[in-house]
């Protein structure tokens, strides 16, 4: 069993429950004192988890020290905030303390959240845990897959021996830059299919953006020194999958609510944290900068930032010139 910190009391507080049941020693780390209090009298995260019970012996505090000695400090910090989290914490994590990103965001700057923790912490080994998972069901104990990728095979082999159990299975793969972009880049795809949704529109619709948003995904992830199979895998389609189609999508929810007519930047407020909105621009700025064409990314950009009408979006998404399905890169 594994001594583990979470940093981050969101779906930092489904994996602790998750951990604290199959015998490790869990804490959980917020710098919100007030958030710490309520989850420490009240046993339960109202807000993201209800009816969620906190097991009597996951820990919660707001001591960055609470990492001293981990084994693994798993990082689910929304990436706006995310480097200054792991700076909070920096000086207590020990050289031998595996530091696994569990967010799936971009930093502003276009680094991916592992290049941040391998910035700040160089000497640490670094995963990357990603795929198909809502908080509200890893909490519940629902059946669960996700991959760990890391920069080195045995990191990797670590984490998936000591974290899985019955109902949380992990795969491995060796392309840490490819399962990180996946999980990054399904999120403006999701905000697209909850607008879509929002706006009326059908299967059939929500179906093409999810298909040829995994073409956008593979082509900017394959640009970025991505392997094109792992989209084709957990942090890929299976993302995918689950961020487009299910209310406990934070992204398909804020994507609603604009369908819907709500202004981008309200609806978000009212969700909470939404990265696809967060990291579109910056998604779309690493395209241009590489000269990857993204429509649906681009159009997500033009409806949350630019005002522009989803209707006029989804026309100039199916007006675009004719061409050919297949890319010539997959098979590379």
């Amino acid at each position: 069993m594994a001594k583990i910190a979470i940093l981050g009391c969101g779906y930092g507080t489904a994996l602790g429950v998750l951990y604290s049941k199959y015998g490790h020693e869990v804490t959980t780390w917020t710098k919100f004192e007030s958030e710490a209090e309520q989850l420490r009298t009240e046993r339960e995260h109202k807000r993201l988890l209800p009816g969620v019970k906190l097991p009597d012996n996951l820990g919660v505090t707001t001591d960055p020290k609470c990492v001293s000695g981990a084994d693994i400090v798993v990082v689910c910090i929304p990436s706006a905030f995310y480097r200054e989290a792991v700076k909070a914490v920096k000086p207590y994590i020990s050289e031998n303390t595996v530091v696994v990103n569990a967010s799936k965001g971009l930093e502003e700057s276009g680094m991916r959240l592992s290049e941040v923790i391998r910035g700040e912490l160089p000497k640490n080994r670094v995963a990357v845990i990603t795929g198909p998972c809502h908080a509200e069901e890893i909490a519940r104990f629902v059946p669960t897959t996700e991959v760990c990728a890391a920069y080195d095979p045995d990191t990797a082999k670590y984490i998936q021996a000591t974290l899985s159990n019955e109902c949380y299975r992990i795969y491995i793969n060796d392309d840490v830059v490819g399962c990180e972009l996946g999980g990054v880049l399904k999120n403006p795809i999701a905000l697209g299919c909850g607008i879509a949704r929002g706006m009326g529109l059908g299967d059939n619709t929500v179906a093409a953006l999810m298909t040829r948003g995994m073409t956008e995904i593979t082509r900017l992830g394959v640009g970025l020194g991505a392997n094109w199979k792992t989209f084709t895998g957990m942090a890929g389609i299976g993302d995918l999958i689950v961020t487009c189609t299910s209310q406990h999508s934070r992204n398909f929810r804020a994507g609603f609510l604009i369908g819907k007519g709500t202004p981008a930047a309200e609806a978000v407020k009212s969700v909470g944290t939404v990265e696809g909105y967060l990291n579109s621009k910056t998604a779309f700025r690493l395209a241009k900068e590489h000269n990857i064409d993204t429509p649906i990314i681009e159009q997500i950009v033009n409806v949350c930032y630019n005002g522009s009408d989803p209707r006029k979006s989804i026309t100039a998404l199916m007006t675009r010139e004719t061409k050919h399905e297949r890319e010539v890169f997959w098979m590379d």
